[in-house]
Formats: C-alpha cells, structure tokens, sequence
C-alpha cells in the first residue's frame, strides 16, 4: 500500500491544502482518507484535498512526501489519473 501526499502549497477557502493519491487503487485511497479522517466530500476526481492541518497526519500514517509533479506522474502511471474535463477528439 503506497499512499502519496504533495506539499500544501494550493490555496482555497482561507488554508492551504495538499493532495492524497493512491498508486493502486481508489478503494486503498478511500480507506486510508476514512483512517485519517477525511470527510468524503473532500475526493475530487482522483485525489483527496488535505488541509495542511492534516498533512502530518497523513505522513505519520504512511503517506509518502513527493512534489506536486511527481504525484500527478504517479497517478497517470498508475492509470487512475481522472481529468477535469474531457477533451474532444480532434
């Protein structure tokens, strides 16, 4: 089980968020959100935003510390990378 935070760089609602991936699957993600306490609310697409108050958390329950461009390699390699919208052919 690998799970992946990058650092709370991104900005919104007055904090500083991270994101969380899996490597394997969404039902891993899922699990490891429940266990550090994310609500559902917080998945969006293929991630979880983590607010910077939780980012510790996360690493001490084994979440792996990577930059913002590695985590969004990983999640394209791992085939679980859901883009925002869809581009049309052509």
């Amino acid at each position: 089980m690998t799970l992946y935070i990058d650092p709370p760089t991104w900005p919104g609602h007055g904090r500083m968020w991270s994101h969380l991936i899996s490597d394997v699957s969404f039902a891993e993600l899922h699990a490891f959100a429940a266990e550090l306490g994310a609500p559902p609310r917080a998945f969006d697409r293929d991630h979880y935003d983590v607010p910077s108050t939780s980012y510790a958390g996360a690493v001490a329950l084994g979440a792996r510390e990577v930059g913002s461009k590695e985590l969004v390699a990983i999640l394209v390699a791992a085939g679980l990378r859901r883009p925002k919208y869809d581009r049309p052919a052509g």
